[in-house]
């Protein structure tokens, strides 16, 4: 297998978006015939794979064998088949002791990749110790093998008698095949051996296949834990002052502690939990008493299986029923099981299952999906994406085997309950996938990732030697949806940049075609219009530490499931692309946000100083345009708002001339990436908690210390101003306040007597005047403000 060396380090201009120009969609050659050509004719004139380069593969279906000859040592035969294109050679599973075996195994062969004119099928016989013995072969010539297009019905199958090495037929045995040329759109695809991953073997072989996952159907559970009856703690003496402790799986809630010492507690609780179907875990409820301040012991115990709860489908409250609890720590001897079947313990409680909820398992910011749980409450999607994932460019070495560095890359994509991922090519620094994929949209104000990784999991070295290896990260790319015009087709080479404690670095370019199709435009419109989230979650919210929570636990759900799947989406993709560890501080990202801000209120800074040169007269021709413009307005105020209006419908008018032609790609400028320093790198890449030495953790936290003492000074400051303004008439300065109530007193009868426009027109004229008639001291309302008194005398 050839590889091309890996690409040189880039420079600055390579961490933007690139235009391509891949030819997209199937190129079929028409008007053949079968036989002499190879090829079927079709009228086909469109191809749901239109988005991605057409790559053409030989296809062999080994289906089985029948009437094997014996090794006439043995007397016995352990088949199995060998399909050899030029270099390429595939080999289906042996079966043992069996002359008529079924494999049912198909081998894909890149076209373009094939050096030779003949495919040779051998059936071999599996020895053990010796060469494998030869029972027959099976030959095709490539230019007589035809040409299926989808979405024409699959190539049956035919049985071939076997051939001796002499090129003379047998007597006995035949395998049933099926030989054609096909492409990527062919639905032995995804199932297929490849010849781009001739090398891997063993177990290895389904974990480069592509696939398609959905997301576990996530629901909260909704636990209101009202009050208790007849709760009894070991010690007879004394009340018990009981709590009630949750647990669905690995997660595990408490009720406040009861307030009292009392058998009958309340509570009036809500304790949410995220499950996902299929109901594997129960509701475990036990009421523990508070004996000791380090003691807590179990005095009932509740089982309940989630399938058994009601599904609230809006905001009405289910009914609450009554349980009785298994008791801990009575009836242990045989006298007390009478009494303990007689007096019983039971909890009230109100338990539903939300499914008016969106149960967030991915970060707000790059949300993808937006639904309810509930089936019934989806509506109709508004558009199709469809996605072309075509290939990478110039991937780094990721590590290496038997002394040559290599990359084995597939590519990720989550967009709504729909996760996929393409084939793994391997030891490829340039891999072509050329796979296309669809997505329902139901909101236009979404997110589809893209994550590239390097599989680890091959059957390599490391992994046979038992080493715990993850597949690692390669780069990563969102497209928000509604930065994409519709029914138009973007194709463009993207950036796959990772920050590492040492720095930036590009591993590599993914090039993607998208298209996104509209249903129905106004439903697009009206969605805009309309919460992002369902109306659950605005009657009845969650608090924030909730949200963080019940997220934190749908993603480690969602990760442990795709981890069960064959082949598994490991936790680390999952958990990369769904970003979990974005809330983890990191100074870079601070940096990057308070930079955000600044340029956020940059318009507004730039406003300020024009006006200001303005009032200087910098320029005595716009100031005097300013004057008159001013004039206007106050003759004719019912002109202002449909000024602001038009104006800002001519600046939207202009602006579209220069509007972004290509999806939003990571920037390395917003993301503070390229300056950031060593140290905060490292910092950020620490693990939680720190494993750090004792004087870097000593620096670190001198260091937020101080970050922290400036943002301590600037909320100061605000504080002081906002207790200023309360100071005005709080006579905490009795003269202040004297003089500014005699001043309200004397404004409210002159702007009683005077007519508005007039006191506007004086108040304009005042604040444009010419600097000759402006003093270089503060003015005074601003001497009067400062001088007021804040909370600031008042801190320790």
């Amino acid at each position: 297998m050839s590889s091309s060396k890996p690409a040189p380090k880039p420079n600055t201009d390579d961490y933007k978006l690139k235009d391509t120009k891949p030819e997209l969609g199937e190129k079929w050659p028409h008007g053949g015939q079968r036989g002499g050509t190879g090829w079927i004719y079709s009228e086909r004139a469109t191809s749901t794979y239109d988005l991605v380069e057409q790559m053409f593969y030989l296809y062999v279906r080994v289906v089985k064998a029948k009437e094997l000859p014996p090794n006439p040592v043995t007397g016995n035969v352990d088949p199995y088949v060998e399909v050899k294109v030029g270099n390429y050679k595939g080999k289906t599973r042996h079966f043992e002791k069996k002359t008529n075996p079924e494999w049912k195994q198909v081998f894909a062969f890149s076209k373009e990749k094939i050096q030779s004119s003949i495919v040779e099928v051998f059936v071999r016989d599996k020895e053990m110790v010796a060469r494998d013995d030869y029972i027959g072969k099976v030959e095709f010539d490539m230019h007589e093998v035809p040409t299926r297009v989808p979405p024409d019905s699959p190539l049956a199958p035919q049985w071939y008698r076997l051939e001796n090495l002499r090129g003379e037929t047998r007597t006995r045995g035949e395998v049933m095949l099926a030989v054609w040329m096909g492409t990527q759109a062919d639905e032995a695809f995804p199932e297929a051996w490849h010849s781009d991953s001739a090398s891997v073997k063993g177990e290895g072989v389904y974990n480069i296949r592509s696939k398609v996952y959905v997301n576990p159907k996530l629901w909260y559970l909704r636990v209101n834990v009202i009050e208790a009856q007849d709760v009894e703690s070991h010690d007879k003496t004394q009340p018990p002052q009981v709590f009630v402790k949750a647990q669905v799986g690995q997660q595990v809630l408490k009720t406040k502690l009861c307030p009292t010492k009392t058998p009958n507690p309340m509570w009036n609780e809500d304790l949410v939990f995220v499950a996902a179907e299929p109901f594997e875990e129960n509701l475990v409820l036990t009421v523990e008493n508070k004996a000791s301040p380090g003691k807590d012991e179990v005095v009932a115990k509740l089982t309940l299986p989630l399938n058994k709860f009601e599904t609230r489908m809006d905001h009405r409250p289910v009914h609450s029923r009554w349980y009785n609890v298994e008791r801990f720590g009575f009836g242990v001897l045989e006298g007390d099981k009478g009494n303990e079947l007689k007096f019983s313990s039971r909890i009230h409680l109100r338990v539903c299952l939300e499914g008016a909820y969106h149960v967030l398992d991915e970060s707000t910011m790059y949300i993808s999906d937006t639904r309810p749980t509930a089936r019934q409450l989806w509506k109709q999607p508004i558009g199709i994406l469809e996605v072309g994932i075509l290939s990478a460019q110039g991937l780094q070495p990721m590590k290496t085997n038997n002394g040559k560095s290599s990359t084995d890359a597939y590519c990720v994509a989550k967009y709504g309950m729909k996760w996929v991922r393409t084939r793994t090519i391997t030891e490829s620094f340039n891999p072509k996938w050329n796979e296309q994929y669809t997505w329902e949209v139901h909101d236009p104000c979404t997110v589809i990732t893209f994550g590239v990784f390097d599989n680890c999991h091959l059957g390599g070295a490391s992994q046979q030697s038992g080493a715990k290896t993850n597949d690692a990260k390669i780069g990563k790319v969102r497209i928000r949806l509604s930065t994409l015009e519709m029914d138009r087709i973007y194709t463009n080479s993207y950036p796959l940049l990772v920050l590492k404690p040492s720095g930036l670095k590009k591993m590599g370019e993914l090039q993607l075609a998208i298209r996104f199709t509209c249903l129905s435009l106004s439903h697009i419109i009206y969605l805009y219009g309309h919460p992002l989230l369902p109306k659950m979650h605005y009657l009845h919210p969650f608090t924030v530490n909730q949200l963080d929570s019940l997220r934190y636990q749908a993603m480690n759900i969602v990760a442990t499931r795709l981890g069960r799947a064959e082949p598994p989406l490991r936790k680390e993709v999952v958990d990369n692309m769904l970003d979990v560890d974005s809330h983890i501080w990191s100074l870079r990202r601070s940096k990057a946000n308070f930079f955000r801000i600044v340029s956020l209120f940059s318009g507004l800074i730039s406003m300020s100083k024009w006006l200001g040169e303005v009032q200087k007269w910098k320029n005595p021709v716009t100031s005097i345009l300013v004057h008159v413009l001013f004039f206007i307005l106050i003759c004719y105020p019912e002109l202002i708002l449909p000024t602001i209006f038009l104006y800002m419908f001519l600046i939207g008018i202009w602006n579209f001339r220069k509007r972004p032609r290509h999806p939003p790609h990571m920037d390395t400028k917003i993301s503070w990436a390229e300056a950031a320093h060593p140290d905060e790198l490292d910092e950020e890449f620490d693990t939680f908690p720190t494993s750090k030495a004792q004087d870097v953790i000593r620096m670190r936290y001198d260091r937020l210390r101080s970050v922290a003492g400036r943002i301590q000074t600037v909320v100061g400051d605000i504080a002081t101003q906002g207790e200023r303004l309360q100071a005005l008439l709080s006579w905490r300065d009795p003269r202040a306040t004297f003089l500014f109530v005699i001043f309200c007193l004397v404004a409210a009868v002159a702007l009683y007597v005077t007519p508005f426009k007039m006191v506007i027109s004086i108040a304009g004229i005042f604040w444009l005047r010419h600097p000759k008639f402006r003093s270089k001291l503060p003015s005074v309302p601003s001497n009067f403000f400062k001088r007021l008194p804040s909370g600031a005398d008042s801190m320790l």
